[in-house]
């Protein structure tokens, strides 16, 4: 086997000599880039749930390593946020002890640049991904104090940090950043009470190809076709109530919104929200909903209006939506005999939360990412959240209406149709 190991790769190397030396007589450009990022890490849990307080983990420590591409110059929004850099990144993460156990995160992520200066860059870091630990609460149940953090062994892993890169030569470079990482499953698996880390580290970034040579020059676009759109988006996801139930119930989300463009990589907006929770429930060993009320549709659905934000990347978009129940019929029973409101008395229209585990806020916050996968037509997946508590991840498709400037209609053409390769027109 190992002769067979070695036969092939030594015909791969002879193959690829007559490339490299066809390559050797093409000219370098600045466009053939990227670097190797590796870093090690070390954090400290941020706000510990009780459950991470009795295990009393160590310090979580880690490795982060990276593959990043700069900007080619070449896309509308590379140009519009000042030409970013865009990486895949995979991290190592020793959660502190053989309880809270270990995990290993693959996401995307993007680096805004803040300041660009010969002998020093500063970077924001956005990424979101999967993570997948081996210390969820199936896998420790027989341990004196189980792991109720995660009750998946997948989970959401979101993460942004501040990254100060010290340039040594072309190829090196010394890079830091100070980050916080969210693991948590969204609420489709119990427990769900999450792991917020803030975290440090020390690195170094190899350059590959870093020859100079001749770069093709930044190209120069129109802004965005459009300032007005409304996006109409329809969702659906699973949520499990409690620990001691194993049951998915259904989640869906109904959402109209409109978007006004203030320049060309931010929109803001407003919206109207109807979500439907079968989970509300007095079925369910929660403890959240009235035990002595049925539950109709008609009051498992609230009703909302949001304030829309959306960070755009090309072809991907970044969200945040705040907003406040206006329907609400949840608020009208309380579980247990609440000295101001009783069990089935209604709860002013802003109520105060009781805390995790008890009545939920009268505001949500939904925050996600979305695709266009084809010209109008887009991918969604966000997550609804009461405060910092999770309610449910959902995933949709949904259409954008963009209304076109008159200057950017082609004759005849459609108002409401916008190309992906708009700026080639």
């Amino acid at each position: 086997m190992k002769r067979t190991i070695l036969l092939f790769l030594g015909i791969v190397m002879l193959g690829l000599n007559p490339v490299n030396a066809q390559k050797n007589h093409l000219p370098k450009t600045g466009n053939d880039r990227f670097s190797i990022k590796i870093q090690p890490f070390m954090g400290g849990y941020l706000d510990p749930s009780g459950n991470i307080v009795d295990i009393d983990p160590n310090a979580p420590t880690g490795l982060n390593i990276g593959v990043e591409f700069p900007s080619s110059r070449q896309r509308p929004w590379q140009q519009y946020l000042n030409d970013p850099t865009v990486g895949l990144g995979m991290t190592y993460m020793n959660l502190g002890n053989d309880v809270m156990g270990e995990g290993i995160a693959l996401y995307p992520y993007i680096m805004l640049p803040a300041v660009r200066l010969k002998h020093f860059q500063m970077h924001i870091k956005l990424a979101s991904g999967l993570i997948a630990v081996n210390g969820h609460y199936k896998a420790t149940i027989n341990e004196p104090i189980p792991n109720r953090t995660f009750g998946s062994w997948l989970n959401a892993y979101l993460s942004g940090g501040l990254n100060l890169d010290f340039p040594i030569t072309r190829n090196f470079t010394i890079n830091t950043e100070l980050g916080f990482s969210h693991i948590s499953n969204g609420r489709m698996a119990e427990p769900n009470k999450g792991a917020n880390i803030l975290y440090g580290g020390v690195g170094l970034i190899a350059t590959i190809n870093p020859e100079e040579g001749e770069e093709k020059p930044a190209v120069k676009f129109p802004s965005l076709p459009y300032k007005w759109s409304m996006n109409v988006t329809a969702a659906a996801g699973v949520q499990n109530a409690d620990l001691a139930d194993t049951r998915k119930f259904l989640v869906s989300t109904f959402h109209v919104g409109a978007i006004y463009n203030v320049t060309n990589w931010y929109g803001v907006g407003a919206g109207v929200d109807v979500f439907f929770n079968d989970a509300v429930s007095s079925e369910t060993s929660r403890n959240l909903y009235c035990p002595k009320h049925q539950y109709t549709n008609a009051q498992k659905t609230r009703v909302g209006v949001s304030w829309n934000n959306e960070l755009k990347f090309g072809d991907v978009t970044a969200m945040v939506d705040w907003g406040v129940y206006l329907i609400n019929p949840v608020r009208h029973f309380y579980e247990v005999d609440h000295t101001a409101y009783g069990c089935d008395h209604r709860l002013p229209l802003f109520y105060k939360s009781e805390g995790p585990g008890g009545q939920e806020t009268c505001h949500y916050i939904r925050f996600g990412v979305k695709y266009r996968i084809w010209d109008n037509l887009y991918i969604q997946a966000l997550a609804k959240t009461h405060r910092h508590i999770a309610e449910f991840i959902e995933f949709g498709i949904g259409y954008q209406i963009p209304f076109l400037r008159k200057d950017n209609r082609k004759g005849n053409g459609m108002i409401f149709h916008h190309r992906r390769g708009w700026w080639n027109d």
